[in-house]
């Protein structure tokens, strides 16, 4: 029997994804390799800035770039009208945006950081759903989240963070079996670490900032902390035909950090005292 494997570059030919937080980091590799497969873009982020530097490495008649919040319904509902004005259909809502500042602990978080940690990394999720689900029935589309290694095996000083990708995790579980009589497929992708601006960021308010970089390459076994193109690879897969038979799946791309992630946390924990 003759098997054949291979991923075509024209996998996601003709095929409109709803890109959140798609202008940095993991979102943008990814919408490099969307587009590369052949699919068309609406790329949304909160952030003019972050849209023009973008702008200027990823151009092309089928990438649409939208300033939306996610955590702000009415922005994102603008944002999928104008997607479905400009391509006519929305195969995949991919929810990437996020956030992760503070790095506190539960009792030094603020009400407010609380708010906004879930109304980005969870409530984002439901506000492209109520938009967009519509859509996704038409067309059998999938929905993919980025979620986190941490959501299973959670994080010092970093608490809020790892709730919202728990919940994650649960929303994209529970949506996988409401979905799925639509052929609606929904799936998340878990990474550990990841050299984006956000972990560069998180970095920075660690307490042992200055050894990070060689903490982060610790945690994974393979011995390096990735570039954001290994997720999108991953993420690639889960949205395509490849992966027509799998839902409700937390993928984790992650190194097999959660194989040895305890032990190099309690040794980079000693070099806090």
């Amino acid at each position: 029997m003759d098997f054949n494997f291979t991923f075509h570059m024209n996998q996601l030919k003709d095929k409109v994804i709803f890109l959140t937080g798609g202008t940095e980091g993991i979102g943008f590799e990814c919408a490099r390799l969307y587009h590369s497969h052949g699919a068309k873009l609406a790329i949304i982020s909160h952030s003019p800035d972050s849209i023009a530097k973008a702008t200027l490495l990823l151009r092309h008649p089928d990438i649409l770039y939208l300033k939306a919040d996610v955590a702000v319904y009415t922005e994102v509902q603008s944002a999928m009208e104008q997607a479905l004005k400009q391509f006519g259909r929305i195969d995949v809502i991919h929810n990437n945006a996020g956030i992760a500042a503070p790095s506190k602990t539960l009792d030094d978080t603020s009400d407010d950081e609380w708010e906004r940690l879930f109304a980005v990394n969870v409530k984002g999720i439901y506000h492209t759903t109520l938009a967009g689900v519509v859509e996704l029935k038409k067309n059998a589309g999938n929905i993919l989240n980025t979620s986190s290694l941490v959501a299973e095996i959670g994080q010092e000083i970093h608490a809020a963070y790892t709730a919202t990708k728990g919940a994650v995790n649960s929303l994209t579980k529970s949506m996988a079996l409401d979905y799925a009589p639509f052929g609606i497929r929904v799936n998340a992708v878990a990474p550990a670490g990841v050299w984006t601006p956000m972990l560069r960021s998180w970095s920075g308010e660690q307490p042992n900032s200055a050894s990070i970089e060689g903490y982060l390459d610790g945690i994974h076994p393979l011995g390096y902390c990735p570039e954001g193109d290994v997720i999108a690879d991953a993420c690639l897969f889960l949205i395509s035909e490849q992966a027509r038979f799998i839902t409700g799946c937390i993928l984790p791309v992650s190194g097999g950090a959660e194989l040895g992630y305890k032990k190099h946390q309690e040794v980079n924990q000693k070099s806090y005292d």
